[in-house]
């Protein structure tokens, strides 16, 4: 799979996009049968689902954020809360010069809790940002998918993101995730003392349960999910 957007600048330029989509993933743990880059790879499947049934423009990923919690699992790494936000800024200010005033921020993984507030203070003078999937937009998905899990029992490595990545990138999933069900319980220090607290095999989540056509389906609603966001950001549809 590509993970890059593979446009040029005329086509850019042809297609007039009053939206640009920037997805947000990560470099972290997803124990042994997923890779370092599955939150990276999950933003980029549904920003480009996004961009091909809506006129915006497709951005590349940041492949690195705030993965602090996974830290005691090796190949993690992370940025800091302020780096991230710093680099939305420029992103966006860049944006606005080429003449592009309104952002959504796919992003692929929970623990960059940093970019509700980078949503929060962009739209204070009007909607300009928006952050996808929101808690909502992911029930429908499980919902229209028929997982058998909910977001708290999934956090991580489980049915939702094995069954996107078995639908839209099977050659990143290993064998294993047939049998590396966790139930991570009700979790409440996770910040506090991180994954490992929870979960000793980085998976808090069943993945067991996860197949290409519930993720063929996550992502099709997910899709049909972002025409609210359009809307929201007071763009026709």
């Amino acid at each position: 799979m590509n993970l890059l957007p593979t446009t040029t600048s005329t086509d850019v330029q042809e297609l007039r996009p009053r939206v640009a989509v920037l997805p947000v993933g990560s470099f972290e743990q997803h124990g042994k049968y997923l890779p370092l880059i599955t939150d990276s790879a999950i933003a980029c499947i549904i920003a480009q689902e996004i961009a091909d049934a809506y006129p915006v423009h497709l951005l590349p990923p940041i492949t690195v954020s705030c993965s602090h919690e996974h830290a005691a699992f090796p190949g993690t790494v992370s940025i800091s809360a302020r780096t991230l936000y710093a680099v939305i800024d420029d992103i966006r200010a860049s944006l606005v010069r080429s003449g592009i005033h309104k952002l959504v921020i796919v992003n692929g993984h929970g623990g960059n809790y940093v970019l509700s507030n980078v949503v929060q203070e962009a739209n204070v003078d009007g909607p300009a940002v928006s952050l996808f999937p929101l808690g909502p937009d992911w029930d429908r998905a499980r919902e229209g998918g028929g997982l058998v899990s909910d977001r708290h029992a999934d956090m991580h490595a489980g049915e939702i993101e094995t069954s996107i990545l078995l639908h839209a990138a099977p050659e990143l999933v290993r064998d294993g995730y047939a049998e590396a069900d966790h139930d991570g319980g009700a979790r409440p220090f996770l910040l506090l003392h991180g994954m490992r607290a929870y979960t000793g095999s980085g998976v808090i989540g069943f993945p067991s349960h996860a197949t290409a056509v519930k993720g063929k389906s996550v992502l099709e609603s997910l899709q049909q999910s972002f025409v609210q966001h359009l809307r929201a950001l007071g763009e026709e549809v």
